[in-house]
């Protein structure tokens, strides 16, 4: 009889000959086969999930067969009556060879799977976390051995998992002893970076979680993240409450200038706006604060500094000198955040004094650095981040939009919510609108959509929205390329109509009525200006005169139809079928960072070879910002736009008031 067998572990095709009753997981062990484990081969956690496959493998010179593995013993059955376990699988910990056997290792039970993200042009992400959970069985103390009860726990993370000169801080230590008592000497320690022990819970635990938050100047939206598998169990967004010291940056920073101590009211408000949503994520997914073992945390430069505490003075004006560049970790009792005792919190590097931790963590998301394609990733916000590059080159620069985007500045504009529209279309010839509205999937014009929307009504109008029904009025005449409402129109349509010294769109007649008045269209005209007007340097400083792929980041450029951000010239022209969403991706980079140890190596070294533009410093930004303000701009020329939609041509100032120009449509 033979005393060995060969097992091969698919899908990496490692194999080896062990002793006969070797386990399939220190099989997989002793070949670095990704297999996962919490419980220590313990038949609790039931990660070790393997699927034998019989038959003969010709290429790999194995045949396979069912006696070829031991029966499911005990452990093994309690466990399949307590949680199930699927005819086809064994629990690598308990089945133990008899033979030459072939393993498939599935996905869900490798310890670095992938981050699941939907979009197909989405770089694949590792699940590795810095932190990982560990069963262990430590020896109860007596009158013979004086050892400490952290130092028994440490010899059993050496014995049973490997782990060397493990530490302690003494906000977990506090609890240890009581945790070892009441789980009767089994308890699940959490380990962060391999050393640090920063939970310690009684029994067996197989989940931990951390935090993800973009802390953005107008919104803060915050992701709570299963770390074993990068799934997002709960997520909120909330209004960062700094917006009654100032709308955008450089008001906060003022008021912090003229304010002594300003600074420290923006701080507490902006942690504890942190902090509440925290409570509302771990409460919606009934977990208790407790359960959060790290956050990590992006933003701006300004509200990176608000956020740790620092002044942000210097970055109000040249040379916008950031307190600090790289990442840093602390406490997250430092921040205010109510976690677990030993929970980390973590902030991404930023890249210069107006490009933050956020465009790095968009920058991780979307990775232009791995690109061959020229790239132009936009983060839509009230500021504009703008990096433009590949793996050869990157730059990065800043664009102050102002809220516009976000529904602000906006006579009927909202933030995205139910009520709010956000698809609109106008004919060509009546000049009637019909739209879509957030929480219902009926246009205006159809019937059942009064019914649809009686509990919300239509309250104003979102980013997306403003977005969609400047291009259709430009689109459909009621716009002129500068701009300016056709007030000719208003003998057309009685949607068009006088508005003081000059005129306003009728968008919806209800209650609260939805106008568009010139003051908003202006607005929009600046903010994209100025997002195209920072692109355009970019474009000048990296010497080409188009790119290859445009990401729209953000959750307002998620929401954003290309085509339209095109027609209203927010972007260069580029290939309509090239231009993509990305949603949050200051949120993804955060949650990226979160779930991935070695992606906070990687843009901590991608972003020390960013190209900094400082658009307030740059002298073409202006000439570039006048040009875009027509639409979809004074002198480009947008053929690709052109190729799938009919633009209008520009318009006489005397055509405007005296007749109705040629309406074309899309």
């Amino acid at each position: 009889m033979p005393e060995d067998a060969l097992v091969a572990f698919m899908p990496s095709g490692k194999r080896g000959r062990f002793p006969l009753g070797t386990s399939l997981l220190d099989a997989a062990r002793a070949l670095g086969v990704d297999l996962d484990s919490v419980c220590g081969g313990r038949g609790i956690c039931g990660r070790c999930q393997v699927r034998p496959s019989f038959g003969e493998f010709a290429k790999l010179g194995v045949v396979s067969a069912s006696d070829h593995l031991s029966l499911p013993a005990h452990v093994e059955r309690a466990y399949a009556d307590r949680r199930g376990l699927g005819p086809d699988r064994r629990l690598g910990c308990s089945a133990t060879i008899s033979g030459d056997v072939v393993v498939d290792v599935p996905p869900e039970s490798q310890v670095h799977r992938q981050l699941v993200r939907k979009r197909p042009d989405a770089r694949p992400v590792e699940i590795d976390p810095m932190i990982h959970l560990h069963y262990v069985e430590v020896q109860e103390p007596d009158m013979h051995d004086p050892s400490g009860d952290f130092r028994r726990l440490a010899s059993a993370l050496e014995r049973e998992w490997g782990i060397t000169d493990a530490t302690i801080e003494l906000g977990v230590l506090a609890g240890l002893q009581k945790a070892l008592r009441q789980g009767a000497w089994k308890v699940t320690a959490a380990v962060r970076d391999r050393r640090e022990v920063v939970a310690v819970w009684p029994g067996f635990r197989e989940k931990a979680y951390g935090l993800a938050v973009d802390v953005g100047s107008t919104t803060i939206a915050v992701h709570l993240t299963d770390l074993s598998t990068g799934d997002v169990v709960a997520q909120s967004g909330a209004m960062n409450p700094q917006i009654r010291f100032g709308e955008d940056l450089m008001s906060r920073v003022s008021y912090v200038m003229m304010n002594p101590g300003g600074d420290v009211a923006l701080t507490e408000a902006v942690r504890q706006a942190i902090d509440a949503q925290v409570g509302e994520t771990t409460g919606s997914a009934g977990l208790a604060r407790a359960d959060v073992l790290e956050a990590v945390l992006v933003g701006n430069p300004v509200m990176h500094h608000l956020l740790l505490g620092l002044d942000p003075t210097e970055l109000g004006g040249a040379p916008f000198a950031l307190a600090l560049d790289h990442g840093l970790t602390m406490r997250a009792s430092d921040l205010g955040l109510a976690l677990h005792p030993g929970a980390k919190a973590v902030t991404l590097p930023c890249i210069a004094g107006h490009v933050g931790a956020d465009t790095a963590a968009v920058i991780l998301s979307e990775g232009p650095h791995l690109q061959d394609e020229m790239m132009l990733v936009v983060d839509v916000g009230t500021n504009a981040e703008i990096v433009l590059g590949n793996r050869q080159r990157l730059l990065a620069a800043s664009s102050p939009t102002g809220p516009a985007f976000e529904g602000a500045q906006i006579s009927c504009g909202q933030r995205a919510a139910p009520g709010a529209v956000e698809r609109v279309r106008i004919d060509r010839e009546t000049l009637e609108p019909r739209f879509k509205v957030i929480g219902a999937d009926l246009w205006s014009n159809e019937p059942g959509f009064a019914e649809k929307t009686k509990a919300t009504g239509v309250t104003g109008i979102c980013g997306s929205g403003i977005i969609e029904v400047l291009a259709e009025m430009f689109l459909a005449g009621v716009l002129a390329s500068d701009g300016t409402i056709n007030g000719a129109m208003a003998a057309q349509s009685p949607r068009v109509i006088p508005d003081g010294r000059t005129f306003a769109y009728l968008l919806h007649a209800g209650s609260p009525a939805l106008l568009i008045h010139q003051n908003d269209v202006r607005a929009i005209q600046l903010a994209k200006a100025a997002l195209y007007a920072g692109a355009k340097l970019l474009m000048d400083r990296m010497g080409v005169d188009a790119v290859d792929r445009i990401v729209l980041a953000g959750a307002f450029g998620s929401h954003i139809d290309p085509l339209y951000a095109m027609t209203l010239g927010m972007i260069p022209d580029c290939e309509p079928a090239r231009v993509s969403a990305a949603g949050n991706a200051a949120g993804t980079g955060a949650r990226i960072a979160l779930v991935n140890r070695a992606a906070r190596a990687e843009i901590a070294e991608v972003v020390r070879r960013v190209e900094k533009v400082e658009t307030a410093i740059e002298p073409m930004f202006q000439a570039h910002f006048v040009e875009a303000m027509a639409l979809p701009h004074k002198t480009a020329p947008y053929p690709r736009l052109r190729r799938v939609m009919t633009l209008p041509e520009p318009m006489e100032p005397a055509e405007r008031g005296g007749r109705r120009r040629r309406r074309q449509g899309s």
